[in-house]
């Protein structure tokens, strides 16, 4: 089984509580998000192997360590997940982006894909699939089902906000992907939404609420 990681870092949490507010407006909420997605990067790539190469300093040689020879990317999931991309670039500026965008089906429910642009060595990379909320997890769990279809091994999943039901379904569907929660909220509530939530994130980041 893969790690489901609960971050508590404070200032990872003390960012969350500024979110929540629906006093927040839109351009704070965009800035927050992505410096959450800066922090949230930080511990979710602490894993990353090393290696040690000869560097010269100013005074003398000398040995440093750099990533080894790893490849990453960042998929969000349209359209909410942009506003993780910058936070997420700040950390890993030479990583790659890729785009997955799915709608529900009002008659079936279930994520159809109507986008999907992926970079053309996304294979060899390690992927972060990013989105704000895990609600019921049916949109995370069919980007990830398209880009293992696709060929990519090396999936982790980022969310600032996760309902159980989300996770458990992650769970079931993915029990080799990582996942990298912000904050692990109560429940999902009639309307599918998460409690205490913060709202529909992609409304609050491009104010369309």
């Amino acid at each position: 089984m893969a790690k489901t990681v609960v971050m508590d870092h404070p200032l990872i949490r003390h960012k969350i509580g500024i979110i929540r507010r629906k006093e927040t407006g839109s351009k704070d909420f965009r800035q927050i998000i992505s410096e959450i997605a800066m922090l949230m990067c930080y511990e979710a790539t602490r894993d990353l192997p090393l290696q040690e190469v000869r560097i010269e300093t100013p005074i003398c040689a000398t040995a440093a360590e750099e990533l080894s020879g790893k490849k990453l990317a960042v998929v969000p999931i349209l359209r909410a997940g942009l506003g993780m991309v910058d936070g997420m670039l700040t950390m890993i500026p030479s990583a790659k982006v890729g785009h997955i965008g799915l709608y529900r089906d009002p008659a079936t429910l279930k994520p159809v894909e109507y986008y999907c642009k992926l970079p053309g060595d996304c294979s060899e990379r390690d992927v972060f699939v990013v989105d704000p909320m895990l609600a019921t997890g049916g949109s995370a769990v069919a980007a990830i089902q398209l880009l293992k279809e696709k060929g990519i091994k090396k999936i982790r999943f980022m969310c600032i906000i996760a309902a159980p039901e989300g996770i458990d379904a992650m769970r079931a569907a993915h029990p080799d992907v990582d996942l990298y929660i912000g904050a692990k909220d109560e429940r999902l509530n009639e309307h599918g939404y998460i409690v205490p939530g913060l709202g529909d994130a992609g409304d609050r980041i491009f104010g369309t609420i």
